[in-house]
């Protein structure tokens, strides 16, 4: 009994580098830029940790009525990611996730797109969430591509990865005379790692 233990315990043990190489690496993730419109540089709050990031936004807002300027209906805000990964490893955008607040009074439309890409190529997604007035409520918008669908960079030619993010306010057939407005307060991500 005690022999059948111990070689199940030499083959665990055995086991146990296997599963550790399975694993994915870690990677050193550095947002390079949070700038735009609806970000000016030094105005967010960044965040890192391994493979994902966390970004706080002050003035990620687009609106529309109530005394608004024609520049305001529409603000962007661009990330730029650089991602450093072991040798024989590459990475790619595994999700990205925006939250925020919109309010419109009725006649009132509103918009947020996220485009992702790597630098260098065209955008691979565009996520777009609408909204109808009336409507006042908390929001969230993902990208979560498959693995299949995860753009990856190039083994041996690293690219940084890029997230455009906007909201547009469109005031239609709302009273003029009223605020109506959509906001980004956060977004965060992760990247993914494999082999190549």
């Amino acid at each position: 009994m005690l022999n059948t233990a111990a070689a199940a315990l030499v083959a665990l043990s055995a086991l146990a580098p296997a599963d550790a190489a399975d694993e994915e690496p870690t990677a050193a993730l550095e947002v390079v830029t949070v700038n735009g419109s609806g970000c000016p540089a030094g105005d967010a709050d960044v965040q890192t940790s391994d493979r994902t990031f966390t970004i706080g936004y002050h003035t990620f807002l687009a609106r529309a009525g109530g005394g608004s300027a024609p520049t305001d209906m529409r603000k962007n805000c661009q990330i730029n990611i650089r991602v450093s990964v072991p040798e024989g490893y590459t990475y790619g955008l595994a999700r990205t996730t925006y939250e925020g607040y919109t309010h419109l009074q009725e006649g009132a439309t509103a918009l947020n797109r996220v485009s992702t890409y790597l630098q260098g190529t065209s955008p691979t997604a565009v996520v777009n969430h609408p909204f109808t007035g009336p409507f006042s409520d908390d929001w969230e918008t993902s990208y979560r591509p498959s693995a299949a669908e995860i753009q990856w960079s190039p083994c041996g030619s690293p690219r940084n990865i890029n997230i455009n993010a906007e909201v547009r306010v469109l005031l239609g057939s709302a009273n003029p005379d009223r605020l109506n407005f959509a906001i980004v307060e956060s977004s965060r991500g992760l990247v993914r790692v494999r082999r190549c």
